[in-house]
């Protein structure tokens, strides 16, 4: 009976020591290596210039890119009455820049849901990549813009996004 237990033993410490996961080390492991996910918090403060009567409208956008094909999937939500357009402009935190990938929708329905970019060069892909890239919605009120999000990389540290 000893050498059953031992003989049992063995293999059941082995498999339990091999399931254990790196949950510690790695709080929010991402299944899918190849995808990198970008936040972006919309709101009129983040407008360059600043409208010049603030506005109430906020919203969220999420990109994820993929690294294997270099496209990406953008999806954004938002309050911004009647909004005319939306695109996704270059330039960093507090600076205004034009726009690099088109207005996703002809229609103006919004959310914005799945919009699947062509593929990224290299260039846009190190611009994506610096942070440089910002989602800008227009509407009636604000044709240079109604509210803006700066698309920061998403990460885990400390268990918080971006």
């Amino acid at each position: 009976m000893k050498h059953l237990f031992k003989f049992l033993a063995i293999p059941f410490f082995i498999l339990s020591v091999a399931s254990c996961s790196d949950s510690y080390d790695n709080p929010n492991p991402n299944p899918n290596t190849n995808l990198i996910t970008f936040k972006a918090d919309l709101n009129g403060s983040s407008e360059v210039p600043a409208p010049g009567t603030p506005t109430t409208a906020t919203g969220k956008a999420t990109l994820v890119f993929d690294n294997t094909t270099k496209i990406f999937k953008l999806t954004v939500t938002h309050d911004v009455v009647n909004p005319t357009m939306a695109h996704i402009h270059k330039g960093a935190v507090g600076v205004s820049g034009s726009p690099v990938f088109p207005s996703p929708t002809s229609s103006f329905t919004f959310p914005i849901t799945n919009y699947t970019s062509s593929v990224l060069t290299q260039l846009q892909e190190d611009d994506l990549r610096a942070g440089l890239y910002y989602v800008n919605i227009h509407s009636d009120t604000y044709k240079a813009g109604e509210i803006r999000g700066q698309l920061i990389k998403e990460t885990t540290s400390g268990g918080g996004t971006y």
